[in-house]
């Protein structure tokens, strides 16, 4: 069983430098493929990437930034049975992360996307939400004798199967937007063929993400603007709708929608 890593890259060279030292150069023999793809970066990338000699590595230089729809070329350049997703953000992980990434997917079979866990690191934007704000939207149960983290669930260093991306038709790609969840949308489509996302809970990799690190891209600033739009938007509408009676009652009793405030826990 063998092992593909694709690593999208945007004018972030000092955390890539990280990524490929302490992140790829932590993997194990399982580990046959890596593809970075340089989405346009003009800071350097190009020439840092170009100097680096690995075997089982394949750099594409695109003469602009796709975001994320870089994942469905870049993974097309592959054949392992096994995918990671892994961000340029990841500069700290494990020994032999992937491997254990694939001993655990192999013996869940529902699981179509399994993710690490994150470094409780105060300075990550992810991991604040994670362990403040969201922490009461997780819990931590054993399957097949793994311990895993269920909840709202990221594709920072995720592996899915092989066999799984093909049936669901793989990552998809926006031509609208650079900036965009891709790792939600292919949530969704597994789902719907009966596969369930999940973190590992015991491996546990360093994010750095957010101004702490890096100054963010325009297009991921203006995409999360968009979202905290349209969330307050729906929030209004449930504000609204909730006043009437019958509505509120019928939502109670089937439970369309949450009402805005109240916390849901992880089930």
């Amino acid at each position: 069983m063998s092992i593909a890593i694709v690593v999208l890259t945007y004018n972030r060279v000092h955390l890539l430098r990280q990524c490929v030292d302490n992140t790829l150069g932590r993997t194990s023999e399982a580990t046959k493929e890596i593809v970075i793809w340089n989405n346009g970066s003009t800071d350097g990338t190009q020439t840092y990437l170009d100097e680096l000699h690995d075997p089982r590595l394949r750099v594409v230089h695109h003469p602009r930034n796709i975001g994320q729809s870089g994942y469905k070329p870049a993974f097309e350049l592959t054949t392992s049975e096994y995918l990671v997703e892994l961000d340029d953000d990841i500069i700290e992980a494990p020994h032999g992360w992937d491997k254990t990434l694939m001993d655990a997917i192999r013996r869940l079979p529902r699981c179509g996307f399994l993710a690490a866990n994150l470094v409780n690191n105060p300075h990550d934007v992810t991991a604040r939400i994670m362990y403040g704000a969201a922490a009461d939207l997780y819990r931590v149960t054993e399957v097949e004798g793994v311990r895993l983290k269920l909840g709202p669930t990221g594709g920072g260093c995720a592996m899915t199967p092989r066999r799984v991306y093909d049936e669901v038709g793989g990552f998809r790609q926006n031509r609208r937007s650079t900036f965009w969840q891709e790792e939600a949308a292919y949530i969704r489509d597994i789902q719907k063929q009966g596969y369930e996302p999940a973190i590992l809970n015991d491996l546990e990799v360093l994010h750095a993400g957010g101004e702490y690190y890096a100054k963010e891209a325009p297009e991921k600033v203006e995409f999360w603007k968009a979202y905290q739009r349209r969330l307050d938007n729906r929030r209004r509408i449930k504000r609204v709708l909730l006043r009437l009676p019958l509505v509120r009652r019928l939502n109670e009793r089937f439970h369309w929608f949450r009402v805005p405030g109240e916390r849901r826990r992880a089930t």
